[in-house]
This record gives C-alpha cells, structure tokens and sequence, in this order.
C-alpha cells in the first residue's frame, strides 16, 4: 500500500529536480593537467571530468582577440571571473579587473597575431590567479604593484640589453616578451655618415697583407705573416662558434616564432654549411690535381716527342758528338722533374679554400650590416665600434689568406703571372671590404619596416647564421688550423715560431670571443 505513493511522489520529486539542475551553466572551463574544470553560476570551480566533445558552455564563439560577451565582473564574493581592456606599457601586459584594478597579464605574443584583449574564467590556483584566453589557453595573472608598474617608470631594472639582428635581448628583467615592432630613436644623418668610416677600415686591414707582401717583399712563410695568420685563423673560429653559432641559436629560440619541433634545427643547418664547405673543397681539389696531372703529361710527352726528333734529324752528328746529346737529355729531365715538384708541393686547394672562406665571411658580413643600422641608438655608437674591430680581425684573417695564395700555375711560364690573376687577388678583398657598408645602405632603407621578431626574418637569419658558421668552422678547424699546424709549415717549425704561432692563434680566438659580448 505504500510502494505506490512513495513511486508517486519519486516521480514528482524528478520532475521538480531535473529542470533546475539542467538550466545549470558551466563557464570559464580549463584543464588542469588532463582533467576538465568548470566554474558554477557562482563562481565555484567544479571538476567536470575529462574533456569530451559534447560538453556545452555559456561562452560564445569570440574572435582571437576580443570575446564578444566578456565583461569585467567580480561575484558576490569578490571573486574576479574576466579581466578586459588589456594594454601594453613598453613590453609588459596589463589588463583591468571588475574594480577597476589594474594587474599584468604574464602572456607572450606568438606569430603576428595580436594579444588578446580580453580574459575569462579567472580563477586562483592556491593564491596565484589566472584566467583563460580565448583559445583555451591559461595564463597567469599578478598585481600591478608585484610587477614593478609600468616599466618606463620604473627607472632602472638591473637588465643588460644587447642587440642581436636588430632583436633587442635583455638579461636579469622580469618583462614579458612581445613580438611587436618596436619604434626606436633613429640619428639617419649618423648612419649614412658612418657607412665611409666602415668602407675604409675593412678596405685597410684586408689590403694590409697585400701591400705588406708587395712593397716590403714580406715572406708568406715568416714571422710577420705567421703572426698574422693564425691571429686570423683565432678570429675565424671564434666568429663561426661564438658569434654566427650562437646568433643562429637565438634566433631559433626567439619566442616570437613557437616551440620548434626539431631542437637540434641550429646544429644541423650548420652542419649542412660545413659539409657544402667540404664539397666545394673537395671537388675543386679533385679538378686542380686532374688539371696538373694532365698538363704535367702533355709537358712529359712534349719533351720526349722534342728528343725523340733532335736524335732523328742529327743522325751521324749526333755520333760525332754525344755530348750534346747527353748534356740536352739531363735538361730535358731536370724541367720535367722542376715541373713535377713544384706543382706537386702547391696546395691546389689554396684559392678554392679562400673563396669559400670569403662566401662564408660574406653572408654573415651583409647581415651584420643590416642588423648594425636597425639597433636603437642608444646601443648604436658602441655596436659600431664593436663591429669595427670585427671587421678589420676578419679583413686580416682574409687578406693574410690571399696574400698566401700561389699565383702560379702548371700552364704559366717559370716566372711568369697571368695579369687577370693578379687581378683576382686584388678584387677578392674589394669584395669584403665593400659588403658591410652595402649592408649597412640596405639597413637604411628598410630602417622603418624591419622587425626582428617577424618569424620569416626569424627563419632567414636564423638559417643563414647557421649556415655561415658551419662554413667558417669547416674552414677554421680543417683548411687552415689543421693544415697550417699539422701538413703545413707549423709542423715542424722552430720552437719560437711555434710559440709565437700559438700565442697569436689564442690572441685572435679571445679578442674576438670577447666581442661576442656585444656582436
């Protein structure tokens, strides 16, 4: 008898209970982990579970950047839920809570897209607050007053700035990062003026070599220019893994292009560089010795084809005076065997080594001029002076190596040097004492659209930063530390020359590490 009012009245119950817990709306949900975490009408964070694709939320659909239906509000309980009006102050984020009080949003911009000016679905984890972004993301969220204000007022906030491809990196501050252009302090008449002085200091120390070996009739094998080779052999090394190596790694690491999916992206482009580097090496080594081999034949067969006739046409006067045989023959061996030494003691490899050396110095050098010109000027003055003594340790490491280069060839005269030879020498420096400064006008020209943040100028400095080192490091270590100390004339040096040699190497390798501070 009363089984069925009491069925009756569960019924009742049901249908009084139900609709009320089905007019219940989540908000502001999250994960914390893997697991799913709503908010109640009131403000409450209620665990819902795993993720599924049939749960239903108040929030509508928004825009990247502004959610059409987030308003700042704070429950009954002074519980802040949305923050809005977000606004950056130089490099921070500041939003404003339902109060009216202004907090730092800890967010970091990705790409080109803009920051969102809008959070919802704040909530705290212990004392520390965050809130959601609209694409899901939580960020976290800190009081104005913890984050030191706005930071142009900040005065002094023990960061040391420097600049990398126009990037300004800053060390020991607390900003938040963003990938916006920044507008800076530009003197352009100082910029133009400054292209001349580059011009001469690298037209000077790499032509210094050349005009030393020329007017002072310097040995390549002496002292000085032993000092002044492995002095630049230092500096070549040094540029390929302090500077070159580690700009491409922070330029990959830039937060402004994502998380990388490959982490080894740097070494393996630089690896790519030293083995294009060897390449070139090597074919160009396998073309010259197969040049010699055949000019060295032809030279062989001339002289025999050349004896051969003189025997037939002197007929009985050679009988009657077999020493003029005998002396023609011994001469005849003693070219053939000069032609075979002395070309086969020449590197072969001696001028493609260098070109690949310059293609190397080039393609950092033209960057270096782009990145010097789009610096702010209050870092400006000092970047150039530091770039200065770059340039001039690199134009003497590149003009020691040319200066060292044999003009001769198989198919030249005994003492004789073709003049587009010569020429060649002399243009190679040209070359590199003229790039930078063509980096620099280019800077100029792009001084009020580069950003360094952009993730496709990311990706192209990045990638021929990289590039550049594995060159310079294939030809530091191998073409010219290697083969100076051990197949060249290092290998069995006196011991004074081979202090002196070490000493200058470890000179050329510290100055231009230390440079590394600032370039």
């Amino acid at each position: 008898m009363l089984s069925k009012p009491l069925t009756i009245a569960a019924v009742v119950l049901q249908c009084l209970v139900l609709p009320a817990i089905a007019q219940v709306t989540l908000t502001g949900c999250h994960l914390h982990g893997d697991v799913e975490y709503c908010f109640l009408p009131n403000g409450e964070e209620t665990k819902v579970g795993r993720p599924t694709s049939s749960l239903v939320t108040a929030s509508p659909t928004a825009s990247p950047t502004a959610p059409s239906s987030v308003a700042a509000a704070t429950t009954a309980a002074a519980q802040t839920t949305a923050i809005t009006g977000c606004h950056s102050h130089g490099t921070m984020r500041f939003c404003i809570k339902g109060n009216g009080e202004e907090v730092q949003v800890m967010a970091t911009q990705t790409g080109d897209a803009p920051l969102p000016t809008a959070y919802n679905g704040c909530h705290y984890h212990g004392v520390e607050m965050f809130c959601i972004a609209p694409d899901g993301t939580e960020v976290e969220v800190a009081a104005a007053e913890a984050a030191g204000e706005h930071p142009e007022e900040s005065g002094a906030s023990g960061e040391n700035c420097h600049f990398h491809a126009g990037v300004e990196h800053c060390v020991g501050g607390s900003g938040v990062a963003t990938c916006e252009r920044k507008d800076r302090d530009y003197n352009i008449n100082l910029r133009i003026g400054l292209i001349f002085p580059m011009l001469f200091a690298s037209a000077l120390a790499v032509y210094a070599p050349l005009v030393m070996k020329k007017m002072l009739k310097l040995n390549v094998s002496g002292i000085v220019f032993t000092i002044i080779k492995q002095f630049g052999t230092g500096v070549i090394i040094s540029t390929g893994f302090v500077h070159l190596l580690t700009h491409a790694e922070l330029m990959f690491g830039n937060e402004c292009l994502g998380e990388l999916k490959y982490e080894a992206t740097t070494t393996a482009i630089a690896m790519a560089g030293a083995f294009i580097a060897f390449l070139i090496e090597y074919l160009g080594h396998r073309l010259a010795s197969w040049r010699r081999r055949t000019i060295t034949s032809q030279a062989l067969a001339s002289s025999t084809h050349k004896g051969e006739a003189a025997s037939a046409q002197g007929g009985e006067a050679g009988k009657n005076h077999p020493s003029h045989g005998d002396s023609d023959s011994p001469g005849l061996a003693a070219l053939s065997h000069h032609h075979t030494e002395s070309y086969s003691s020449v590197n072969p490899n001696d001028t493609m080594t260098v070109l690949v050396l310059e293609a190397g110095i080039i393609f950092h050098s033209i960057l270096l001029g782009i990145t010097l010109i789009v610096a702010g000027d209050s870092v400006f003055v000092t970047l150039y002076v530091v770039i200065i003594f770059h340039q001039m340790f690199e134009g003497l490491a590149l003009g020691a190596r040319i200066a060292a280069i044999d003009d001769h060839s198989p198919s030249d005269g005994e003492n004789s040097v073709p003049a587009w030879r010569k020429a060649k020498n002399w243009a190679m420096p040209l070359t590199f004492a003229v790039i930078t400064p063509i980096g620099m006008a280019i800077g100029i020209g792009v001084l009020n659209t580069f950003n360094g943040n952009n993730p496709s100028t990311i990706i192209a400095l990045g990638t021929l930063d990289a590039l550049s080192a594995g060159v310079l490091i294939w030809v530091g270590l191998v073409s010219l530390w290697a083969h100076d100390w051990l197949f060249g004339d290092l290998k069995d040096a006196p011991l004074v020359r081979t202090v002196v040699a070490g000493v200058s190497f470890v000179g050329g390798s510290v100055l231009m590490g230390v440079l590394g501070k600032w370039a």
